[in-house]
């Protein structure tokens, strides 16, 4: 019997970017599927995201490819400056180079346009059934052990109780999946909060409209901006480091005069973005993590996304990781003679790379936020960190 046969029908819980992916992908290779979202409806909260060449290479692969030229910008470079004087420390190129080097472009994009991408896709598949309303609050962990009476394993959802094959934990990062498998693995808060809003493109000069990723360095604090929506918005992210714990939330409400205040002295065009922001579409949430898990599967359940490897956003590769995980997943449970095989596999082949951009991004937020003489050496060297980032990063294909 093959895998396909036995697995005759897999439930994944969360309907985010990474779990729409992975159910998308799941269906098309043959498996029945039902995807749970605790939402009442598949809305893409959030803002802005940027999607690297790593993750386009499997969303095009999966049909995305006429909607994101649509709904997404294509930046032609990265712009990195100094917080209080403007002054340019480094750039780097995307647009027509990192697409000549990759294979695949570059984008910015809102969440909520991936998102709805991502649902028309799966609303095609008759193996993908979506679940509204559908939050997931348990495992029943007596009959997902390897080895029991049962090769079913079941769940309780706001639905009722469901039962499978197999789990795929896409929940985020306070998985109740992830509490399944790996007991005491709760996030730890970073000591940073992260502002969020977007702009209308019409109430800022020409200058801020363009279409680059912008960069900009301060001590204990760091400025993104981007235009998205096919330059219609522009992105804002302001994150700035903070003693006091803040909740991890896509819909806890901010003033931006008090993120004004925090960004007194900084250049004129970040001020002019912070008094551009409507007060209903300031967002703030404290940005969480944790150390890299070592299990990421136990019997018949299985992570993916945040629920594994929460990363900060300080390398833009928190949607690319759960799209990757997606695709390497399913090449898995193709490819492999059994579900233990299969989830083995993918561990080993996504533990390293993951962990990998969890360092990365930690490191990202020292040196973003570095202040006093170190800062001299960080820019000289800022320019190659660069290019060596876009060789690993962005030119990795999914290796089933």
């Amino acid at each position: 019997m093959s895998l396909k046969q036995s697995l005759k029908h897999i439930l994944i819980a969360g309907g985010g970017i990474g779990g729409l992916t992975a159910g998308i992908r799941l269906a098309r290779a043959g498996f029945s599927v039902s995807l749970f979202e605790q939402a009442e409806t598949f809305e893409g909260f959030g803002a802005g995201i940027q999607l690297s060449p790593n993750c386009v290479a499997i969303l095009y692969e999966i049909g995305l490819a006429r909607g994101l030229e649509r709904l997404a910008c294509r930046p032609e470079r990265v712009r990195v400056r100094h917080w209080q004087s403007g002054r340019m420390i480094t750039e780097a190129p995307l647009g027509r180079s990192i697409e000549a080097s990759t294979g695949f472009p570059y984008f910015h994009i809102h969440r909520a346009d991936l998102i709805e991408l991502l649902l028309a896709e799966a609303l095609e598949e008759p193996n993908l059934v979506l679940k509204q309303s559908g939050r997931v609050t348990g495992v029943d962990s007596d009959l997902a052990t390897e080895g029991s009476h049962t090769d079913n394993i079941q769940i309780s959802t706001t639905l009722g109780r469901y039962s499978a094959d197999l789990l795929i934990g896409a929940d985020g990062i306070h998985s109740v999946v992830r509490d399944y498998v790996l007991p005491d693995a709760s996030p730890a808060f970073s000591g940073n909060v992260a502002w969020r809003a977007t702009v209308p493109a019409a109430k800022l000069p020409p200058h801020l409209r363009a279409h680059q990723a912008n960069l900009w360095w301060g001590p204990g604090a760091h400025v993104v901006h981007y235009p998205v929506r096919g330059g219609e918005l522009v992105n804002l992210v302001c994150v700035v480091e903070e003693h006091n714990r803040a909740n991890e939330s896509w819909h806890e409400y901010g003033r931006p005069s008090e993120l004004l205040a925090r960004l007194a002295g900084w250049h004129e065009d970040i001020l002019v973005l912070v008094k551009a922001i409507d007060d209903e579409a300031c967002f703030k949430w404290g940005l969480f993590d944790r150390p890299p898990l070592q299990a990421w599967h136990r019997g018949r359940v299985v992570l993916l996304g945040d629920a594994c490897h929460a990363t900060l956003p300080f390398l833009a590769q928190g949607a690319a990781m759960a799209i990757e995980d997606a695709a390497v997943l399913t090449g898995c449970l193709q490819h492999e003679p059994t579900h233990r095989a299969a989830l083995v596999r993918y561990q080993k082949l996504r533990l390293p790379r993951t962990s990998r951009v969890q360092s990365a991004s930690r490191r990202n937020a020292r040196v973003f936020h570095m202040d006093g003489p170190g800062t001299l050496a960080r820019n000289l060297l800022s320019g190659a960190a660069l290019g060596w980032t876009a060789r690993w990063l962005y030119h990795y294909r999914s290796p089933v």
